[in-house]
């Protein structure tokens, strides 16, 4: 997203008499000498009047004072001036909660009327709310400190209504005003808090924190959507040890993620796991996640041994967890359902739980059961995840290396050759369509894999043997 494309909105509203600054995160990165990922700009203009404005919009929440302004083609990466954009028309009115351009855009700006929310019966949208002309009544409905400046570019002036400034130097993480009043607005920012002080390894201001704990148990409140993408987040940002520590020292692991707190306390067998128990690896492998990480691979890293907890027991020579990669499975499964993952990232999760500990075995695998396992979907994943899991254990990456070797020096074309043998060859052949087929291909297949089936004769000729009519 680009800054003077930003700068310009501000600069084309203030043209027509209106206030208009940077604000939010985009203000705080900059201050902190980040990048910001998007800009938003708050605005004494209303809906009406920053669609009469701009005629290209997107009224994505006009009702809350948001209208989108999306940054013309012509312009790119680059930005530019909006001004070829700008409109002096005067537009319906009924238009602004409805209309939607038909030119799609790849970059946004969100335009936010200076505003003050009344009420949150469903703790998430205001009740009612009213625009306003001062930015300082704005600033106080937003949800901490370090978010609630705003940047005037023009004169690169800051204005901190709220001790933004002294807490981003302080490394604080504050709620404006009562922290509880600010939560019991929406609950995703008690989410919202843990993220923040992970990502900029701040603190959580005491109040803040200890209104966390208060509220946690009405985290629930919170579409499960909105709760998975907030912990994606967490685990994605590059510091997810330390978000899942605060998520289980203010309650919200709990709540959230139960399963997950009950890895703490659960011992492991010290010849594989001298780091101590189940959570406490898990944090470890959490802690070495790559950047940038997959989602699927950090889910998967975070569940791989949630079936731990439930399997554990102490045998004649030591710790065991016996099935705990088919019970593991079962778990996150509900866990994604719960959470409303897409059925394909749900698969991968799954499958990164359930072959986890098949690595162990590369080594004593027939050729086709190692070419099928290597060819799995997002192999790299799986590779990532065990490399992972030996490094926050015991640190031998021997199978590792076996299986990486055997993966680069193995062809694709020889991990999925072209079938010997296809279903319309069986039925050429006399053979009657049904459940068999499966059975009689997959034979086919490990003996072209294995290499004891070099051509089609060959593999009929088998088929005829092994698998009479």
């Amino acid at each position: 997203m680009s800054k003077s494309f930003a700068i310009s909105i501000i600069r084309a509203l203030r043209d027509h008499g209106h206030q208009a600054y940077l604000v939010g995160g985009c203000v705080r990165d900059l201050l902190l000498g980040r990048e910001p990922a998007d800009y938003d700009v708050a605005t004494s203009a209303t809906p009406n009047e920053v669609m009469r404005i701009f005629p290209d919009t997107y009224a994505v929440g006009a009702q809350f004072g948001v209208v989108l302004v999306p940054e013309p083609e012509s312009t790119g990466a680059a930005g530019g001036d909006v001004a070829s954009n700008v409109s002096t028309e005067p537009r319906d009115s009924r238009d602004v909660a409805c209309y939607v351009s038909p030119r799609a855009a790849a970059q946004t700006v969100e335009v936010a009327t200076f505003r003050s929310d009344i009420g949150y019966s469903d703790g998430r949208h205001p009740d009612e709310v009213r625009f306003s002309k001062d930015p300082r009544e704005d600033v106080q409905r937003r949800d901490f400190t370090i978010n609630g400046l705003l940047l005037d570019p023009v004169k690169n002036e800051v204005l901190d209504f709220v001790g933004g400034q002294q807490d981003l130097q302080a490394k604080i993480i504050r709620a404006i005003g009562e922290p509880e009043l600010r939560f019991a607005e929406d609950k995703l920012r008690m989410l919202r808090a843990v993220r923040f002080a992970a990502r900029f390894g701040y603190e959580i201001e005491a109040q803040t924190f200890a209104a966390i704990q208060k509220l946690a148990q009405q985290v629930h409140q919170v579409s499960r959507e909105r709760v998975r993408d907030e912990l994606t987040r967490m685990l994605t940002e590059g510091h997810a040890r330390q978000a899942f520590l605060l998520l289980d020292a203010t309650g919200l692991l709990h709540q959230v993620l139960p399963e997950v707190e009950k890895m703490k306390g659960v011992e492991q067998p010290p010849q594989f796991h001298p780091e101590g128990d189940v959570f406490v690896h898990t944090l470890r492998l959490l802690e070495k996640l790559p950047q940038p990480c997959p989602a699927t691979l950090a889910w998967g890293a975070l569940l791989h041994d949630v079936g731990k907890p439930s399997t554990f027991r102490v045998a004649p020579d030591r710790i065991r967890f016996d099935g705990h990669v088919r019970v593991g499975v079962k778990m996150a499964e509900e866990i994604c359902r719960r959470l409303r993952f897409s059925n394909d990232d749900t698969e991968q999760i799954l499958a990164l739980v359930e072959n986890h500990m098949r690595f162990g075995q590369a080594t004593r695998m027939n050729q086709s059961t190692l070419k099928k396992f290597l060819r799995m979907p997002r192999f790299e994943e799986h590779l990532d995840l065990h490399r992972l899991d030996v490094q926050a254990s015991h640190g031998i990456l021997s199978s590792y290396d076996f299986v990486r070797t055997k993966l680069a020096e193995t062809p694709p074309q020889i991990l999925r050759p072209e079938p010997l043998v296809t279903g319309d060859d069986l039925i050429a052949a006399g053979y009657t369509p049904g459940p068999r087929f499966k059975e009689i291909l997959g034979a086919v297949e490990d003996g072209q894999l294995e290499g004891r089936l070099q051509s089609h004769d060959d593999a009929m000729q088998f088929v005829r043997r092994e698998f009479p009519e």
